[in-house]
This record gives structure tokens, C-alpha cells and sequence, in this order.
């Protein structure tokens, strides 16, 4: 403990005073820093991020690299303002200031992915980590152009299965494995782009296996934490002068356990608003564990999982006189999972439907530059068995939206608004009636040159959310999460009145970015705890006004052209404001320093943070202990013929920290992974 808290504050004591420091030059950075701004993909107009006056965070290249874990929450919950609901080795969602799903989307290529991950945290996203090219993280009004539900956020993932330009020197590959302790893992990544002409061809594929993964301390193994998973996709691209259109097939295969899960409420029934358990739950469950004990320990429930994607990609640059760029997304996706037990699957979850969306970028008109698109998606979900908590629906929803900037001088000025219709139909013998909604978004935000290399941004958005088919027609037994859960189906829509205030420093030797942020929220739905029995709630789905506010700080100080030294921050709290009390699951606050260092062919990095105890909670809710999690990096590039390699060396949790995530369902069953070690090598021609 002691060499933590040492650790910790020296990387803090030094950061803290070259931080904040006064730069009187800005002078331009070099090395692998000297880089050109990537353009936020997710936005139509082909703005940098830090061009955009709500802020938004793009992982990529060696980063993004070093940061891939199994699963998309984990590999996003280092960076400021968001954190991961964590389900295990196999599932885990990103949290984002406080919002997760059905409140933060997840995108593929600006496409919705269409699995069930918004149902359930213990249902994994289909998108696999380590075939991602770049992370996009937009919050507040840049996310107002993908509906309500990413009302607080979206999680946009670059790829490269949809070639968008001709291979260099006419074939591109790229191989990477990984072995890791721990958890045993073994994985392997390959992919090729082949095509000099028009006509451009890719493949790619990951095997990842791990086993159970042991916590910190002396905590042991977790068991259903281990992750098995294959995914392969194909692709083609027409590429020409004025841009591309293609097509990416993509097949994965998962399976991976179910930690937490408590058999002894499987049988548990609802009657008049109060939970029954069986005449006596709690000797029942003692009874159970005592017989697992004596027979050997019951398996934890699994997940068999696959997903086939179908994605179309098409970008017309400048295709008639005042339209610069015409693009297309869309993607059908047929998904289905069964959850496993004893071998045999219990229930079954389907989801099968499209996604598709055009936007057309107008050139200046009086000034005025902007995009005008439309959206429509179907989705026919259903679940069947034991755990079948939810009827089957139809959802239709078509969006239309608007987006306008202006500059005045050293001020950019941007206007949105988005027109949804949304129509949920559940099946005729469900008895649950179909609900419609219409919500309206609109934002505006202006970003203020005030000085070379500074900039200030404040922007406003009022966005509407329809009630996901969870929260309208739930009902029964839910054991990833130990509830039961009751849907109410006269819910109306959310609307979400939020502010956003950044300041950044991008030139010199000092940069930052700071964000301060408010959102009011009338007719919040959240889950409102009717009856408890030992840890499995009831649950009714409910609406309340609710407050969310808090901050994201990132300083990073170059010292010499090798070394880099940064601090970074976050907190959020959550509040019901009409009836008092705090939300569920609000994540702990967060303070942390980077130290960066590369010379020629070598990289290192170490990271060191502290979480907060959480000791805001909601009914029925425990506190959750603060921990310090401590991570080093280490990588070395060499040139193996006319390959361009790197190994790299990554250690999680150095110290073996037992460390609870107060984001989680099942944070007490499993804690977050102990000291593991990462070898990886990386080879592209």
C-alpha cells in the first residue's frame, strides 16, 4: 500500500507544477506528436476534434493499440469522463458521464449495430476491439445527430472491413497476436487489402481465447469470466477520383461465461407488488451452496452468441454544383444468442433488422454551411425460455436532421435539429398496447478562437428520448441483473435540457482541455426499487426529473521532445431532484497522471490513478471502496524485412489491486481483473 500511495504522488507531484505552468511561446510540437488532427468521422462536416465545441475523444494508432481489451467498455474506461459497466471477461458497456445504455449508442461506421447489448449489460456489443482502427466518443450536441438514443452520447468505431481508397503499392497486410497471463489469453489478428484499380478488396479476422481471470488480492478465480471469441469479415470497395462504394460481410461466433449469476432466485414470482421467493429463499440458497460444495461447484451460465452484418459504405464527393459530399451508411444485421445453462439453452435472444442513412454536405449558401440527412431503421427483436422477460416488438424509427455552421470572425457558430418518429409494436398475445413517440432535438453551440492556440466552447442542446421496449413492456425475472423487472408501458418521452462549457489550449508545450457540463432531464425512466429479497430487487421502471452534473480534465505538459507528463480528471453525480436521492450506479470520481516517453525505436508509458470511494448511493444500493489501479507500457519498432514490427509489453494492475467498479451489476461476484501481463507483436507491409 505504501509504494502505491509513493507511486502515485510522485507521478502527481511532478506532473502538477509543469502542468501548470504559464507557456509565454507557443511554439509547435514535433515528433511523433507532429501530426495533422484526424477528422471526427462521425461529424459530416470534416472537423477535428478539437474543432467541435462539445468535446469529443478519439482513441487511435499506437494508443488505441496498447488500450484494445476484449470487450469496448474496457478498452474506452481509461479515458476522461467515462467508465465501463463491467460483466465480466465477456461483456461490458461504456458509461459516459454517468449514461449508458439505451442512452449512449454504439455505432459502426455512423451505422447502428443492432445486436441486444442495450438490453442487458451481461449481452456483449458486437464489435470487436482488436479489428478496430480508430475510437470515436461524441458527447452532447455532437451526438444529436443520432437520435435520442444517444441522448448522452455516442460511441462511433472506425474500421477498415469497407475499403475506402486502393492498397498501397496495390496489397496492405497487417498480423498481430497477443498472450497474456492471468486470464491464459490467446489471441490472433490478420488482415489484407489487395487492389491497385477501381476495385479494392480487404479480409480480416480475430481468434481470441481466455479463460476465467483471477481478481485482485486474494480474491481467486472468477468464475464465467472466461471469453472465446471468432469473428472474420470480408469486403469490397469501388474506389474512384470522386470517391467509393462498398460492401463488408461480417460473421462472429462468441461464448463466454455469466459471472454472478444466483440460481437460488430463479424460481422467485411477483404477486401483488411483492416479491415471492419460495417459502424460505435465503435456506433454499444456502442449501443450494452447500450442495454445490459437497457435488463440485455448478457452472456458471454461458453464452452462445452469433452475429451476421451486412454493411453498405458510399461517399460521392462534389456530385453536382453546391452539394460537396453525398455519403451512405446502412447495415442488416440477423443476431441471436442463447443463454446456456447445464448445457442446454434456457432462452433465446433474437434480433433481426437495418439500419440505413444518407447525408448531403450543401456548400456555403449567405455563409451558411451544413448537412441535411435522413435515418430509418427496422428492428423485429424477440426472446423465448425461462428468461424471456421482454414480449417480441417491431420497431420502426425514421429520423430527419439538420445541421448548419457559420463563421464570424473568430467565432464558429453551429444550429442542429433532428425530427424522430418512433413506433413500438409488441406481439398480439402479449396484451401490451403499441406506443408512438415523436421526439425533437436542437442544439446550438459556439466555439471562440479568443487567442492563438486557445479556444473557448459553450453550447446548448435540448434532445428527446422515446422509451426503449425494456422499460415500456418488461416483465419477469432477470437474473444478470438480480432483478424483476416491470415494464410501464404509458411512459412518456425524456427531454434533456443540457449545457457544455470547454475550454482547450492545443499549441505549445501546455495543452489541456476542461469541460464542465449540466443536464437537466424532465421525465428521467429509471429503475424504481418496489421490494427486496436478500439481493434480488423488484423493479418498476419509472419517471422522475433528475439532475446530472460534474467535469473532465485532461493537461498534458511536454517536457523535452521525448518526455510528456499529464493529469487527468473526472466526476459525475446523479440526482433525482422532484423526490430527492441519488441514481444508481453513478461512477466514482477519478484522479490520475500519465508519464510518456518514446526515443527512437522505444515507447513507454506509465499510468497511475486513484478511484474514489462511492459513497453516493441510491436505495438499495451498497458504497463501494476507492482503489489505485497502477498500468506500464512498453513497446520497441524494428523493421523485419519490409515489415514494420513492434513489441510491446503491457502490465494491468501492477500492484494487484482488488478493485470493485461501482458501474457494475455484479460488482461484488466479480471485481476487475489482478495483475496481468500482456506480450503482443504487431507486423504490417
Amino acid at each position: 500500500m505504501a509504494l502505491r500511495s509513493v507511486l502515485l504522488v510522485s507521478v502527481a507531484v511532478c506532473a502538477w507544477p509543469a502542468a501548470a505552468a504559464a507557456q509565454t511561446a507557443a511554439a509547435p510540437q514535433e515528433g511523433r506528436d507532429a501530426v495533422a488532427p484526424l477528422v471526427v468521422q462521425a461529424l459530416p462536416l470534416g472537423r477535428s476534434a478539437v474543432e467541435v465545441a462539445a468535446p469529443v475523444i478519439q482513441l487511435g494508432g499506437e494508443e488505441l493499440v496498447f488500450q484494445r481489451r476484449a470487450t469496448l467498455g474496457d478498452t474506452l474506461s481509461s479515458q476522461p469522463g467515462i467508465s465501463s459497466d463491467t460483466f465480466g471477461g465477456g461483456a461490458s458497456r461504456p458509461v459516459i458521464r454517468g449514461q449508458s445504455a439505451p442512452r449512449v449508442k454504439v455505432l459502426s461506421d455512423s451505422s447502428e449495430l443492432l445486436d441486444a447489448s442495450q438490453v442487458s449489460p451481461d449481452h456483449a456489443v458486437t464489435a470487436e476491439p482488436l479489428l478496430i482502427d480508430e475510437i470515436e466518443v461524441l458527447r452532447g450536441p455532437s451526438a444529436l445527430l443520432y437520435g435520442g438514443g444517444a441522448i448522452g452520447g455516442a460511441v462511433n468505431l472506425i474500421d477498415k472491413k469497407v475499403p475506402t481508397r486502393p492498397a498501397a503499392g496495390g496489397f496492405e497486410a497487417v498480423a498481430e497476436g497477443r498472450l497474456g497471463t492471468n486470464a491464459d489469453e490467446r489471441s490472433a489478428v490478420g488482415g489484407v487489402t489487395a487492389g491497385r484499380g477501381p476495385l479494392v478488396f480487404h479480409a480480416e479476422g480475430v481468434v481470441r481465447r481466455s479463460d476465467d481471470y483471477s481478481a485482485g488480492g486474494d480474491f481467486g478465480k472468477v468464475a464465467g469470466t472466461y471469453n472465446d471469441t471468432d469473428t472474420g469479415s470480408i469486403g469490397a470497395s469501388w474506389v474512384g477520383s470522386q470517391g467509393y462504394l462498398g460492401l463488408a460481410w461480417t460473421h462472429q461466433s462468441s461464448r463466454y461465461g455469466l459471472a454472478g449469476h444466483n440460481h437460488a432466485f430463479e424460481e422467485c414470482h411477483l404477486h401483488d407488488l411483492t416479491l415471492h421467493c419460495g417459502e424460505d429463499a435465503e435456506e433454499d440458497g444456502h442449501e443450494h451452496g452447500e450442495e454445490e460444495a459437497a457435488a463440485g461447484a455448478e457452472p456458471p451460465p454461458s453464452v452462445d452468441l452469433k452475429s451476421d452484418r451486412l454493411d453498405l459504405r458510399g461517399e460521392y464527393r462534389n456530385p453536382l454544383p453546391g452539394i460537396e459530399r453525398i455519403r451512405v451508411r446502412g447495415g442488416a444485421t440477423r443476431y441471436r444468442h442463447h443463454e446456456i445453462e447445464d448445457g442446454t439453452p434456457v432462452t433465446t435472444f433474437r434480433n433481426k433488422g437495418w439500419d440505413g442513412r444518407v447525408e448531403v454536405v450543401h456548400a456555403p449558401v449567405a455563409g451558411w454551411r451544413g448537412v441535411l440527412g435522413v435515418q430509418s431503421l427496422k428492428s423485429d427483436f424477440s426472446t423465448a425460455g425461462e428468461e424471456a422477460f421482454l414480449p417480441a416488438t417491431k420497431t420502426r424509427a425514421t429520423g430527419i436532421f439538420l445541421l448548419e455552421e457559420h463563421k464570424f470572425g473568430p467565432v464558429r457558430v453551429e444550429l442542429a435539429a433532428r425530427q424522430e418518429w418512433q413506433k413500438i409494436e409488441p406481439e398480439a398475445s402479449s396484451g401490451a398496447p403499441g406506443r408512438s413517440h415523436s421526439p425533437f432535438s436542437a442544439s446550438a453551440s459556439a466555439i471562440w478562437d479568443f487567442m492563438p492556440g486557445y479556444s473557448l466552447a459553450l453550447s446548448y442542446t435540448r434532445s428527446q428520448r422515446a422509451p426503449s421496449t425494456q422499460e415500456l413492456y418488461a416483465n419477469g425475472v432477470h437474473l444478470a441483473t438480480s432483478t424483476y423487472e416491470l415494464g410501464t408501458d404509458t411512459l412518456r418521452k425524456e427531454t434533456s435540457n443540457a449545457a457544455d462549457l470547454t475550454l482547450r489550449k492545443t499549441a505549445g508545450s501546455t495543452t489541456f482541455t476542461a469541460s464542465a457540463y449540466l443536464n437537466r432531464i424532465s421525465g428521467y425512466v429509471w429503475a424504481d426499487t418496489l421490494d427486496q429479497f436478500e439481493g434480488f430487487r423488484l423493479i418498476r421502471y419509472a419517471q422522475s426529473d433528475a439532475r446530472f452534473y460534474g467535469f473532465d480534465l485532461e493537461v498534458k505538459q511536454k517536457l523535452t521532445d521525448d518526455l510528456a507528463v499529464s493529469l487527468f480528471a473526472d466526476a459525475v453525480r446523479g440526482k433525482l431532484t422532484n423526490r430527492g436521492g441519488d441514481l444508481p450506479r453513478i461512477p466514482a470520481a477519478r484522479l490520475g497522471a500519465h508519464l510518456d516517453y518514446s526515443t527512437g525505436p522505444w515507447t513507454a508509458e506509465v499510468e497511475a490513478f486513484h478511484v474514489f470511494r462511492q459513497d453516493r448511493t441510491a436505495s438499495f444500493e451498497t458504497e463501494t471502496p476507492g482503489y489505485d489501479m497502477v498500468n506500464l507500457t512498453l513497446a520497441y519498432d524494428l523493421q523485419l524485412g519490409p515489415a514494420k514490427t513492434q513489441v510491446y509489453l503491457r502490465g494491468a494492475n501492477l500492484f494487484d489491486e482488488l478493485a470493485f467498479n461501482h458501474t457494475s451489476f455484479i460488482k461484488a461476484a466479480a471485481p476487475l481483473s489482478g495483475r496481468t501481463f500482456t506480450l503482443g507483436l504487431r507486423a504490417a507491409l
